[in-house]
């Protein structure tokens, strides 16, 4: 079986242990994920199982994309056995690892939430909320100038620059600027619980990214 799967979050709620304790956990909708491709050692110089989640019409892909899965499709029907694979577009495509070479899904397969059976430690990647520009209180936690009257340096930065030597901003310079909206990886969650009905898995703790932002979920030793 494969490492992970792709599923979108869906928000927060709590839950309660029968010893009566409250666990904060984020709620995730994965799977089911269809395997779109299979890569090989012999062709693609390395073993993957490439799923796709969220399935859309052709007409809202690139073309590029659209004849990807037309040779996809095409390469399935000649696979013994797999005649009748329909492989339908869907809107993300990821790779994972495979766990067991010998235990290999079939292309077109559905994977959902059993895939986690024997979990406990995951971890999710997603992208963060965007904040849009911020200043360097906000992005960077500066403590700011004094609030008297007259200050003149509230909320700004301060000095940036060097002397005669170098001349320059140093690279890497604490300022303001673009924040959030960048691709966070959250290690060490705790799987609480699976609902194989619904394909919801609940974690303990905080997921990057908003609500129904899309995440990748890996199973963490």
């Amino acid at each position: 079986m494969i490492e992970g799967l792709i599923g979108r979050k869906r928000g927060m709620t709590q839950l309660f242990t029968e010893a009566g304790e409250r666990i904060p956990v984020t709620v995730l909708e994965v799977g089911p994920c269809p395997v779109v491709q299979l890569k090989k050692q012999e062709t693609d110089g390395y073993v993957a199982v490439q799923v796709g989640f969220d399935s859309v019409t052709k007409k809202a892909l690139p073309r590029a994309t659209r004849e990807k899965y037309k040779a996809l499709a095409d390469e399935a029907k000649k696979v013994a056995g797999q005649e009748k694979v329909e492989l339908k577009p869907q809107r993300l495509l990821r790779e994972f690892k495979l766990l067991k070479a010998d235990a290999s899904p079939a292309l077109g397969q559905l994977l959902d939430v059993s895939v986690f059976d024997d979990v406990k430690m995951v971890k999710v990647t997603g992208v963060s909320k965007g904040k849009g520009t911020q200043g360097v209180m906000r992005r960077h936690h500066f403590r700011g100038g004094g609030a008297a009257h007259g200050s003149c340096f509230h909320r700004r930065p301060g000095a940036i620059g060097c002397r005669a030597f170098p001349g320059r901003i140093h690279k890497g310079k604490r300022m303001g600027g673009h924040m959030g909206h960048e691709t966070v990886t959250q290690r060490g969650l705790t799987l609480v619980q699976a609902d194989k009905e619904r394909n919801l898995l609940y974690i303990r703790g905080a997921v990057p990214g908003p609500i129904n932002g899309f995440v990748v979920v890996r199973r963490q030793a």
